[in-house]
């Protein structure tokens, strides 16, 4: 597969084109078609308390997209029950072949002096992969991020891929409950498979386990994304 030059631009905005006119202009991104409204986050509810949206380099001195690259340990969910999408990330993040197709050129996409507050994410959705433009302004409450969040303060790619996927679903309520296998299909325009371990007789079964082993120990070799979940 190549490296997405055939993705088209979701809501038509396309993300070289708006970076350079940024650059040009000395300016900040603002996304007109994502605002910083409390529109944005809640459909149905009250935000949790006084929303300010800022930008990394308002919440910390030297903010980064990765730092020392995507870890599985640096997810964290956020006040938000989209635990699905949280786990989705934290396996992509285990995998570099394909978070570097869910977030391309990412280095020169990382923070330098001059970044122009503009990234872009990529998600397969209906036979195709949508490029995703997003701004930086980050919804935070008391200076801290209040959806999905680093471990390492500094580090804002999970916030930022959180924002994209919330835009390309029309706001961030709409990541409360989901399925962990549509998101896994969203970052990698794969095909997901569901195991039952209790119905399928895995644990009583020695060599039905053995078999479930080999067949994920090759999956993993050629980069699936695996989870487990428990009700």
């Amino acid at each position: 597969m190549g490296l997405f030059s055939s993705a088209s631009s979701f809501q038509g905005q396309k993300y070289s084109k708006l970076k350079k006119e940024c650059l040009n202009r000395g300016e900040k991104f603002s996304d007109p078609k994502f605002p910083p409204h409390d529109s944005t986050l809640f459909f149905s509810k009250q935000p949790p308390g006084v929303i300010t949206w800022k930008r990394p380099h308002e919440i910390v001195d030297n903010p980064r997209l990765f730092v020392e690259g995507a870890s599985a340990n640096d997810v964290t969910q956020g006040q938000l029950g989209n635990c699905w999408f949280v786990a989705a990330c934290a396996t992509l993040a285990g995998v570099k072949e394909l978070w570097h197709r869910v977030i391309p050129d990412y280095k020169d996409q990382e923070y330098g002096e001059l970044h122009p507050g503009i990234f872009h994410f990529r998600f397969w959705r209906f036979g195709e992969w949508l490029d995703v433009v997003i701004d930086d302004l980050l919804p935070t409450i008391g200076g801290q991020l209040i959806f999905t969040h680093s471990r390492e303060k500094g580090e804002f790619w999970c916030a930022l891929l959180e924002k994209a996927y919330a835009k390309l679903h029309g706001s961030y309520e709409a990541l409360e409950g989901g399925n962990l296998s549509d998101a896994l299909v969203d970052l990698t325009s794969g095909v997901s498979a569901h195991l039952d371990l209790t119905i399928g007789g895995y644990t009583e079964d020695f060599e039905k386990r053995k078999q479930l082993f080999k067949m994920m120990a090759k999956e993993m070799n050629e980069h699936a994304l695996m989870c487990c979940a428990i009700t």
